[in-house]
Order: C-alpha cells, then structure tokens, then sequence
C-alpha cells in the first residue's frame, strides 16, 4: 500500500490534514424541528471522526431555510440557534479529524410538494420523465435574488466558523443551484449570468469571494464541483478545467470532483449515458485529465469501496480520495485499511429499471445505514433497495409536516417582529 495514502497535507488555509483520506458528504436527512442538528449528528460524526479518516465533510446544510433538497435537512442562517452546530462540530473533530461544513442551495431540485420557493437560473424545469412532476416548476431569479444567495453563502459560513468547524465547502455539483448556473443546458440567461462560461460562472466566483470576505484566512473555503454532468450539450471536463483555473486566485483550499444531477445520476454510478455504471472511481479518468493542469489541489468522490481503489486514486495525482457509502457501511474503513485490513462493504445491487426509482432505492440504502449509526447501532447492508425505499419516504413524510409546522411558526414569528420594528416611532 502507498504510504502516500495517510501522509499529511497541508491546505492553504493552514489546515493540515492528518492523512489523504475524507469522508465524504452524503444526505445523512437527520434534521430536527427547526432543521437544527442533535445528538443523532453528533453521535454519527464522533463515530466517523473516531474512524482514522483526515478529513469529514458534512451532509448538504442549507443556506435558505425555503429552499431544502429534501424535508429532513439542515439549515443554518441568520437565526439558526448556533449551540447544536457547536456541539456537532466538537463531536466531529474530537479525535483530530478536520471538519468541514457543506453548504447549498438546491435552486430547482426542490420537491414539489414542500413550502417554500424553487428558484434556477431560468424557468426551465427539471426532467424526470415521468416522475417530473415531483420535482417544483422553478421560477428564473431575479437580480436581487441571486445577490441576496451570495449573502446568504457568506452569512452560513460565518456561523459554520463561529461554531468552530475548521472550513466550508461551497456545493456547484450535482444539478444544485450553482451548477444550474454553469450549465449551459439549465442556464438559457442573457444577462451578465448567463452565456458564455466566465458569466454562468460569476454566481460561484461571486459566492467564493463574499465567503473568503465573511471567514477569517485560516478557515478552509473548498468547491465542489461536476467533472462532467453527463448530459450531452451540458457542462463537461473541458468547462470544469476552465472552473478550476477562475477558481485558483481566489485562494480555494482544494476542489473536490464528482459527477451529474437529478437528470444523471452519474454520483449513484447511474449517469444518463452509461459511462459510470457498475466500477468504482467512477470519475477518475475525468480526474486524471484535470490532474495534469489544476492550479488546486483535486479531491475525488465517487464509488470508492476498496483500499486498492483510494491508492489508486493518489497516485493518479488526486490530494484526497473521499469515501462515501462505504463509510456508511463500514465506519471505521480508514483505521482498518491502516492496519492493512483489506476490508470493504457492500449493498445489495439496486436493479429497478428506472433509473429515477434506483437512484432513489440507492440513496435510501445508505440513508438506512447512516441513521442506524447515528442511533448508536450498526450498518445493516443486507437491507434490500424496496424496504429501504419505503422506510424512507415514510421518514420524509413525517420529516415534511415538522418542517411545514416550523416554517409557520417561523413565518409568524418573522411577522410579528416586522410588526413591532415597523411601530417604532
């Protein structure tokens, strides 16, 4: 084994990483009323921090409490009550890992029967076939509304600081509203946000600014960002490559690589086209073209089960493989492959015909794993793709109504003190 694979690395942010291997963030949908984390997050990442890995990033956490990918998650704003994040963030880095806070917005990938707003670069909708209609009609963001989402990246970041997480990572992969932004498919705008690649990609460079303004220089800020999103037409290698260079004197610790969206679940190894099923890596041919001209430090997620696979992954010339499902199968993945332990996990293969329905079936399967550990159990992988489905939407189902029953309360809470300001003399 490489021993490159648990040497340090130093981030430019002064970070240092005890070894090359990261958790990566999955949906771990464990938001509580208010979507605040609890103990449930807490124990999950004392559990992983324990694991050996250098680096943990956290589940998607939302930067606009209207805006959520799925019922169960978090939110961190303005009025976000900041003690359960602190307490998070303790649990993560108790045994010395870094941790890092994912933060987006989902634009258009917002379910259609939540509150709240659907926004994208454009009115074009997202297209599931027919499953389409699950997904919200998006309306095209105004200018106000695009500066007030880069307000709200910075005002998230901030807090994520002051709870003591050690960076964040800007989320522009996987269809969420950045990449909507560069995609050329989903960004038909005429103005200074659309068009040709340096405008899609303003609203990143922008959030990446106001961000690196809102932090102090010794917090992380890194990106993630689509290889490719599998889509003909859509943003590709050649688009990322150019990303990656706009990105580089904006300080980003490193750019983290990964693959599609809703449409192409290339991330699940389900991409439109077929390229990315049934091996693992699946991106690291992308990446191993980007290697060899990145300014950044390269992070790659995606598929990587086996301590052959990761080594692989460095010595191809990528910083840092970042491990997904089979953390939430395996928790303690990293110390084991340290001690030359070749061990790895498995689910059971998800063969529903649709990709809609087994891109759904998949991320259930890991979601059952993740929240049987964060309970204080054990990953059961032999959970087949139908019950675990099934567990989940009804764990959404319940997970809406809080969100909707906290979304009033906050409406009223929002109104009354509109209210009282607007009767000050």
């Amino acid at each position: 084994m490489s021993s490159d694979l648990f040497s340090p690395l130093t981030l430019r942010s002064g970070s240092v990483l005890p070894n090359r291997i990261a958790k990566a963030a999955m949906d771990e949908g464990l938001g509580a009323y208010g979507q605040q984390p609890d103990e449930r997050l807490a124990t999950l990442y004392r559990r992983w921090g324990a694991s050996g890995a250098g680096l943990l990033i956290t589940g998607n956490v939302m930067i606009h409490a209207e805006a959520l990918v799925a019922p169960g998650c978090v939110v961190l704003d303005a009025d976000s009550p900041l003690e359960p994040f602190t307490a998070w963030a303790r649990a993560g880095k108790a045994a010395g890992a870094v941790m890092v806070m994912q933060i987006g917005h989902p634009g258009r990938q917002i379910p259609a029967n939540q509150p709240g707003v659907v926004w994208g670069p454009s009115d074009a909708a997202v297209d599931l076939g027919m499953f389409s209609s699950r997904i919200g009609k998006p309306v095209a963001m105004t200018t106000a509304q695009i500066e007030a989402t880069i307000a709200r990246f910075a005002v998230t970041a901030a807090r994520a600081e002051e709870a003591g997480f050690d960076g964040v990572e800007i989320h522009a992969a996987h269809g969420y509203l950045l990449s909507q932004f560069l995609s050329p498919l989903v960004n038909t705008r005429t103005d200074e946000w659309g068009g040709p690649l340096a405008n899609r990609a303003r609203l990143l460079l922008e959030v990446v600014r106001a961000v690196h303004a809102a932090v102090s220089p010794g917090f992380a800020v890194a990106v993630k960002l689509n290889s490719a999103d599998f889509q003909r037409g859509g943003f590709d290698a050649e688009d990322a490559a150019r990303v990656i260079d706009m990105l580089a004197p904006l300080g980003v610790d490193f750019v983290e690589l990964s693959g599609g969206s809703f449409e192409s679940p290339a991330m699940a190894g389900r991409a439109a086209d077929g390229r990315t099923r049934a091996r693992e890596a699946y991106f690291l041919d992308l990446a191993t073209e980007l290697v060899a001209t990145s300014p950044l430090p390269l992070m790659l997620t995606g598929g990587i089960r086996r301590r052959e696979t990761a080594r692989q992954v460095i010595d191809a010339g990528v910083a840092v493989a970042g491990i997904g499902t089979a953390m939430a199968l395996n928790p303690e993945l990293p110390r084991r492959w340290r001690e030359n332990d070749g061990a790895t996990a498995e689910l059971k293969p998800v063969t529903l015909p649709h990709k809609t329905i087994a891109f759904a079936a998949g991320m259930a399967m890991v979601r059952y794993q993740i929240q049987r550990v964060a309970r204080g159990g054990e990953p059961r992988p032999g959970i087949g793709p139908i019950p675990a489905l099934v567990r989940d939407q009804l764990g959404d189902r319940r997970a809406l109504a809080r969100y909707r029953s906290w979304m009033n309360t906050r409406a009223r809470s929002h109104g009354a003190t509109n209210a009282a300001a607007r009767a000050v003399p």
